[in-house]
């Protein structure tokens, strides 16, 4: 794949979807094959670091909950030196880079040096889980916004959101890196007023060979996320059109949880 896609010296922040190959877009493709570096997250699938050429150098840079390889500051040096040296730069992030991606950060690390950046957009995990599990996250009667957070806090530190916002009851509620925070989840919405019955979709290692959807209650989400692995990367999506293809009676893809209850 030529070059020309990506001048010397320029950086690229490229979205690589929620880890399915067949879910970059081509232009990411095209991107990876011209990149001289490609430095990736931890929640890049494997099947999308296949597609790097040999010829392009990597570095790993981590960044998944609890276990950070490298810190923020030393990721944007890293990327600034590489531009700097007039290498072709691409920063492949899991999903979307401007969905919890800190791609602000970056883009302004590199401002500051003049680098051109451009920015690849991916599919988000919540997009994915949703068409994985055969529904919409927003639904005309049922769910008429979409919230999107991250429950990633500091150690022993409570989660700062707004809880009152967030329990709204026509709207879908995605909750990134939710797994550890699913109690802390449950207790606040349903105290800020979200019915203890609202459906809930828990997506783990959403689009790869070993996806799971897990289904059931709001107030079952502290149980049903213990039969989720620690490292495995975990969305949380809350709301009435996460219960929407069992009442249409719709044939679903194979899943877990048939709605429990914690009762």
């Amino acid at each position: 794949m030529p070059h020309e896609i990506i001048a010397p010296g320029t950086v690229w922040l490229v979205g690589a979807g929620p880890g399915d190959p067949d879910l970059l877009t081509r232009k990411a493709e095209r991107l990876i094959a011209a990149a001289d570096i490609v430095f990736y997250d931890a929640l890049v699938g494997p099947g999308v670091l296949d597609l790097i050429p040999d010829s392009v150098e990597r570095v790993g840079v981590g960044k998944r909950s609890g276990r950070h390889s490298k810190d923020q500051g030393t990721i944007d040096d890293l990327i600034v030196a590489a531009a700097l040296a007039g290498k072709r730069v691409v920063r492949l992030k899991g999903g979307d880079p401007s969905v919890f991606g800190r791609s602000a950060e970056e883009i302004a690390a590199c401002g500051v040096h003049g680098i051109p950046v451009h920015v690849c957009p991916g599919i988000t995990a919540a997009s994915a889980a949703a068409a994985s599990g055969a529904l919409s996250l927003t639904l005309r009667g049922l769910a008429r916004s979409l919230t999107l957070v991250t429950a990633h806090a500091r150690a022993g530190e409570p989660l700062d959101l707004d809880w009152a916002a967030l329990a709204r009851p026509d709207a879908t509620l995605a909750v990134y890196m939710g797994r550890a925070a699913a109690g802390e989840v449950t207790r606040e919405l349903i105290r800020a007023g979200l019915a203890p019955e609202t459906p809930v979709m828990i997506a783990v290692n959403v689009s790869l060979p070993d996806e799971r959807l897990i289904r059931g209650r709001l107030d079952a989400l502290s149980f049903l996320v213990r039969a989720v692995g620690a490292n495995d990367p975990t969305l949380l999506l809350i709301g009435a059109a996460m219960g929407a293809a069992e009442m249409r009676g719709v044939a679903e893809p194979a899943t877990e949880g048939a709605f429990a209850s914690a009762g």
